[in-house]
């Protein structure tokens, strides 16, 4: 059974890809349509940038990330659901860090974080963005006040 979480230990990832295409004359709409096809199928990252083209047109850069098993997946949502004629792709290497998840109490309640451990030092953390929204929404106050709250819990 496959899974749809990468492993949390620290590895380098040999089995991935990048895709991308340039896009024009696509409705904007159609592009968060097509990031949320792409996740829900098993992309790893979607990023888009905007650009210029041929003869100074506007564009869209898309961009994802997946493995090498979900090469065929993605092409078919790239074909079917955009305006390309064309997608490049090719062999791309992901060193991921260790991921530990912890409880950090707040004065609003816990928060999850999630900190990305390299040789054996915290050097990325994060706490979880939807705890963070919902307890800014039900408190009424500033998304970045439970930020800064939670970067004290952590750090005192």
């Amino acid at each position: 059974m496959e899974s749809h979480h990468p492993p949390s230990h620290e590895h380098v990832d040999m089995e991935m890809v990048k895709m991308e295409v340039n896009l024009d004359d696509i409705p904007g709409e159609w592009l968060g349509y097509v990031m949320d096809l792409l996740f829900e199928n098993g992309a790893n990252d979607v990023f888009y940038t905007p650009i210029f083209m041929k003869k100074n047109r506007p564009g869209t850069l898309l961009q994802l990330l997946c493995s090498t098993a979900k090469i065929e997946k993605m092409k078919e949502i790239l074909f079917t659901e955009t305006t390309t004629l064309g997608i490049r792709y090719y062999p791309l290497t992901v060193h991921r860090l260790e991921r530990i998840f912890e409880q950090v109490e707040t004065q609003w309640g816990n928060v999850t974080v999630k900190k990305g451990i390299y040789a054996g030092q915290v050097v990325q953390w994060a706490p979880e963005y939807e705890e963070c929204k919902q307890i800014a929404i039900s408190h009424g106050i500033p998304l970045k006040k439970v930020y800064d709250e939670i970067r004290k819990s952590t750090y005192t």
